[in-house]
């Protein structure tokens, strides 16, 4: 996957991405129409299990070794937030790159899901994900914006640090079958839900391959060292510290003001008679 010039040429007119951007909305799937219609799976009422997701792409400018055509290396991915494999839910995904690309119709059969590619420019790429057949029967379509250059684009680039963009989403699945229940119940990438009172879990399915079930696992990829982190904990600690901002703020504005009406009593007690 290597030696494809990208589409649109970075200018002005290209939309503009910022960071990491953390979605706050979930995307909540259909139920498994088919699999409802065939009356293969018992479906679970009352019952939700989301999967996070990462997307996004990680950018290298080549430096010396770059041309005209080919000013970057990259890759476009979706993973598990903490990276986990993803492969017990989705099946296959699918990326469409611009139509300059040989073969611009990329599917990825098996986890990780991820492409790379060189080229030049940025240009949104569609990702469709297909889950397992006793998961859900409609694709999810998500939708990327490559980026290769920093966003101080009057800086210097750098071929040790790469360009990193990354969104988080939550999929979120209603009323599974109890089969997708007793797959991915102990699956450290899949979020169960507190369970109403009275329901008990299906029992596990075995686990007969433990090395299949990390192959998809992305914490010892190479790029795991520029991933983000999404986790909870992360989140709480940016929140604490940008309440803490915001509170030395507001005291520094409190001393302003009262320094203010200080110098306002002053001046009225001088020109009183």
């Amino acid at each position: 996957m290597t030696n494809s010039s990208s589409s649109k040429k970075h200018g002005p007119g290209q939309p503009e991405e910022s960071g990491p951007t953390l979605k706050l909305q979930r995307i909540k799937m259909s139920k498994p129409e088919e699999a409802e219609k065939k009356n293969l799976n018992k479906k679970l009422k009352d019952v939700e299990i989301s999967i996070p997701i990462v997307y996004g792409n990680v950018a290298f400018w080549l430096g010396k070794k770059a041309s005209e055509y080919q000013s970057h290396k990259w890759t476009v991915y979706v993973r598990g937030a903490t990276n986990e494999d993803l492969g017990v839910v989705i099946k296959r995904a699918v990326f469409q790159l611009h139509s300059s690309f040989n073969n611009p119709t990329r599917a990825v059969e098996s986890p990780p899901f991820e492409l790379s590619e060189s080229g030049w420019g940025e240009f949104e790429i569609a990702i469709t994900l297909y889950f397992h057949a006793d998961v859900c029967d409609k694709p999810l379509n998500l939708y990327h914006h490559l980026k290769l250059y920093p966003e101080d684009e009057s800086g210097s680039m750098s071929t040790k640090k790469p360009v990193v963009v990354e969104s988080y989403d939550e999929i979120v699945f209603p009323e599974p079958s109890d089969s997708f229940l007793a797959r991915v119940q102990n699956h450290p990438a899949v979020t169960l839900p507190r369970l109403p009172v009275g329901f008990t879990l299906p029992p596990p399915v075995p686990i007969e391959d433990t090395s299949k079930r990390k192959r998809g696992d992305t914490k010892d990829h190479p790029l795991a060292q520029w991933f983000m982190n999404f986790s909870e904990a992360d989140e709480l600690l940016q929140l604490a510290a940008a309440r803490q901002q915001v509170q030395a703020h507001i005291a520094k504005l409190k001393r302003q003001i009262s320094l203010i009406d200080g110098q306002q009593q002053q001046l009225r007690s001088t020109s009183d008679p």
